[in-house]
Parts: structure tokens; sequence; C-alpha cells
């Protein structure tokens, strides 16, 4: 018999399949210290949690028969994932149980967005019958763009299109044959920006995410744009929104997310018109509450029975001889993936990863799933990418996946070397691990360098011609920005050559843009490792 302990409020239909199993026990104890958990999490096989609970080291360290966490939900920063991983607890959540409510919500902000409704219920509560200061436009004809074409996000866009209107959808894994399946345009930041009507965002907030509509897209925005934000706060910058709402660039706005939440109650939203906010309803609905809690008591009825599971978000089991061998390449190979993905432009069809030397005697799955991590983990953010879902991720967004062995290695005892190809280039990056020095990279594309994978890089295309290096030095000095290391690669004397600069801090805009100026230099791109 498995002992279930579920130690935060869940509803009993959530959990039903539990309770009706008849080889599970479960125990609903709630409000527990961590203490009172210490002290009886050893007679339990699997904990289910939500947010209030928090699954320190300590209560793992005391379940000496603990095979699952389930989190109701989707974020786990409340259970120590590391801990878990070293003892071989599963730890798994619930990625897909807000889909629905939280896509529902969107188009309820939408509606409500077009056609001035708490305005309305406000003045109409309030004695006042005004029909005249409230003339909304329909959501037929209109463009709407979607940022993020996820899970969320494609169900928006199924919706709005029921709604008579036009899509463009942007997200970095989109292609053009999948959004034709999807029947929506794919478009990029720029041109959403420029001809949407509605903009709604779904993507996850990353360096790369954060403030991706800034000023510099207000500037250019088609006037009379409505944005929607029901996906994190800081996508959007809300000062800047601010400012284009109130010069009438921006016609309205309705956010559920917030960059700090609560706000403040001094916060320019809470007192602007033209600017619906509601308290990160999301995904509060009795539905979604109820299916995430269904959908990972089935996981953690399948990992009790030792049947087949989804959505682990912690590292599988690796024999320690396999481990012994891979876990040095571990970072370099997620630092590989993340370098890569940044240098390709459009969105990405196919990867491979070749594995040279003595990597080729064991299987590289799990160096796979690393490597994998890197590349969608930078543009879907580190918090919803892992190496247990990274090989899903692909799959779902029909990015295939093709690995190869060689005993021979060239100059080096191991190397990975990785591809990224889209619908029109490839980009390769290759890397190993050098005795004393640590992670490498080897190669960019057809150059040979050496440049350790961490911090901020810039990469150069350029003419191998005198002064270059000099006229790209005097530059980075003026804008205070210190170079720490350079290196340059090339083919052929005067050819085509790369630089690769490592430098102490981010790269301003400007600074990339008079770069492209200078005579003999091609192109410029600044890449974060953390």
């Amino acid at each position: 018999m498995f002992k279930v302990l579920v130690s935060d409020p869940i509803s009993d239909m959530g959990i039903q399949q539990l309770m009706d199993a008849p080889d599970v026990a479960v125990d609903k104890k709630t409000g527990l210290s961590e203490d009172e958990l210490v002290a009886i999490i050893g007679e339990y096989d699997a904990l289910l949690v939500r947010s209030q609970t928090r699954v320190t080291a300590r209560i793992m360290e005391a379940a000496k028969s603990l095979k699952v966490v389930g989190r109701a939900g989707v974020g786990v920063d409340n259970i120590d994932l590391q801990a878990a991983t070293q003892r071989g607890i599963i730890v798994i959540n619930a990625p897909d149980g807000n889909t629905i409510t939280t896509c529902e919500h969107t188009f309820a902000m939408m509606m409500a967005l077009a056609r001035h409704i708490p305005q309305a219920y406000a003045k109409t509560v309030g004695g006042t019958w005004d029909r005249k200061s409230f003339l909304g436009v329909e959501l037929r004809n209109k463009v709407l763009g979607v940022l993020g074409m996820g899970r969320i996000g494609s169900e928006v866009a199924k919706r709005a299109k029921a709604f008579g209107m036009e899509i463009l959808g942007y997200d970095p894994f989109l292609t053009e044959e999948k959004a034709a399946k999807l029947g929506i345009k794919l478009a990029s930041v720029d041109e959403i920006v420029r001809n949407a009507d509605f903009m709604t965002v779904h993507t996850p907030l990353t360096p790369e995410t954060r403030h991706m509509i800034g000023p510099d897209q207000f500037a250019v925005m088609k006037k009379g744009m409505r944005i929607v934000n029901c996906a994190r706060g800081g996508i959007i910058d809300e000062q800047a929104l601010v400012q284009a709402v109130n010069e009438g660039i921006v016609a309205g706005a309705a956010f559920d997310v917030f960059e700090s939440e609560p706000p403040a109650p001094d916060h320019p939203f809470l007192s602007n018109p033209k600017i619906i906010v509601t308290p990160h309803l999301g995904a509060s609905t009795v539905e979604a509450q109820e299916n995430v809690a269904i959908d990972v008591s089935e996981q953690v009825l399948h990992i009790l029975r030792n049947e087949p599971f989804q959505n682990a978000v912690n590292m599988p089991p690796i024999p320690a001889n396999v481990m012994t061998k891979l876990q040095p390449y571990f970072e370099l190979g997620e630092k590989l993936g993340s370098f890569i993905t940044q240098l390709l432009n459009g969105a990405v069809e196919e990867i491979n990863i070749s594995f040279s030397g003595e990597l080729a005697e064991v299987d590289t799955q799990p160096l796979t799933r690393y490597i994998a991590k890197g590349i969608f983990g930078h543009h879907l953010g580190a918090d919803q990418v892992n190496i247990i879902n990274s090989l899903h991720l692909a799959k779902e967004r029909g990015v295939n996946i093709v690995t190869s062995q060689s005993q021979t290695a060239k100059d080096f005892t191991n190397l990975i070397t990785v591809s990224l190809r889209a619908k029109n280039e490839t980009r390769l990056v290759a890397g190993t691990l050098l005795t004393g020095y640590g992670p490498r990279i080897v190669q960019i594309d057809r150059f040979t360098v050496d440049v350790p994978p961490v911090g901020h890089l810039v990469l150069i295309s350029h003419n191998d011609k005198p002064g270059i290096i000099g006229r790209i030095g005097t530059l980075f000095g003026s804008k205070e920005v210190n170079i720490a290391t350079m290196q340059v690669g090339r083919q052929i004397e005067g050819g085509a050559a790369i630089m690769v600069l490592s430098v102490d801090k981010g790269v301003p805009k400007e600074l990339l843009s008079e770069m492209l100026e200078l005579p003999d230099l091609n192109k410029a791109k600044e890449i974060i490792l953390s």
C-alpha cells in the first residue's frame, strides 16, 4: 500500500483518482510546519503540495520512502529541486492545467478593452447613465498580434479566428509551415507592432523578453493599438506604456500581471481610465485548480506504480558509470545550446548534435537534454525548461533532433558539435573541456577559436583588414565598455573573419549600431551566457 500526504488545500475532486486507487492511502494534513513535516514524512511514498508548503532539503532528508513530490500547479520554486535530485526523488508539476483558463481570461480582457466594460459598469452603478462616452470597436476584421505561440498563445489564436480576426504570430520557434497549419501569418515583433490593432503577449519573462515592448516599439506602433498582458509582468515596459497611452498611441491596455506584485498604491495603471487591471487571475478558475490537481495526481499514480510518466522537472536516473563520464560536460552542453540559439535568425527547424571521442562510448541522451535545455531555455525561460521536458518541448514545436557519434574527435579527447538549421541558414558551434581550463568553445561556423562560454560576449563578423581591431577597441573604450579578452578566427589572410570579445558588462544597443557603421565590419551580435 502506497501512502500519499497532501499538505496543502487541494480539492477532493482533484485527487479523487488517488483516493479511489485500491493500492493508495491518502492523508490530508494542511498547515504543517517544517518540523511537523519532518516528523511524519518518513512514512510517505508521495507528497502533494500547492504553493504554501516549502519542501526543503531537511524535509527530503527525513523522507526515507519518498519517491515523488507533486506540485498542483506550474511553478516549483517552493521545492528544493537539487536536494530532490540528489536523493532520487522525482518532482512533477502540471504545466497544461491553466492553458484554457488563461486563454479565456485573455479574451475576457480583450473584450472588456474593446467595449470599455469596466469603465461603463463603474459609471452606471455610480448613478450616471452615459452611453456616449463608451464607443467601442469590434474584433471582427481586426488584426491581432500574438507574441508567443506556445500552448496559451495558440489557443488564443484559435479563438480569435472564430471572432473573424486576422492573426499575426511571433515565436522564436514558429516556422512558416507551422503558422500555415494554425491558419495564421508568421510575423516579426516589428511587423506586429506596426500593423496590429490588438496585441497580446504569451511569452515567458527572460532577459530577452524583458521590455520587449518598450519606447522603441511604441515609437513606431500603429496608432490606436490595444494591448493585453496576461502572461508575465515586465514583458511590456510599464512606464513606456503609460506614456504611450497618454500620448494617444495606445488606445487602451488590459493587464493581469505587473512587474512587481501587488503593485504599489500609486502605480500609474491604477489611476489611468484607459487601463484595465485584474489581480493576476489568469489561472483562477474552479476548473483550472481542479485540472492541475487531476493532472499531477495521475502522474503521481504512474510513478508509484512504476509506469511511464510525464512532466518531471528534475533529473532522471542515470547509471553511476555514465554519470561519471557525462557530468563534466553538462554545463558545456547547455552553454553550447544557449550560444548557438542566440546566433540563429529564424525559427529552429532541426538540431544536429555530434558527440566525438570518448563520449561516443556512452549513452549521451542525458547530455542531449542539457543541450536542448540551453537551446529552448534561452527563449522560453530557464524556469520553464529543464532536462526532463527539453526533448518534449522540441517535439511539441516540431523541431527534429538528430544525434550522431564518432570515435574521432580531431585534436581533442572529446568534442561536442551542435548545429541549428532554420529556413535560410545553418549555424554551428563546437566545444570541449580543456584540462586545467574547463569548458571552451573551439569552433564557430567554419572558424577555429578558443573562447570560455561565460558572461557577456560579442561576436563580430568582419573582413580581415588592418586597423579593424583598433577601431573596435577605440569604439568600446569611448562607451566605457571594457574588453576582457579577444579571440580572432580566420581561414585565409584578408578574407572573412570573426572576432569574439568578452566584455565586463552588457553592451548598449547604440554601441552595436555604431559598430555596424565601421568599414569592413559586417555583423555584430551580443551573446549572454550566465
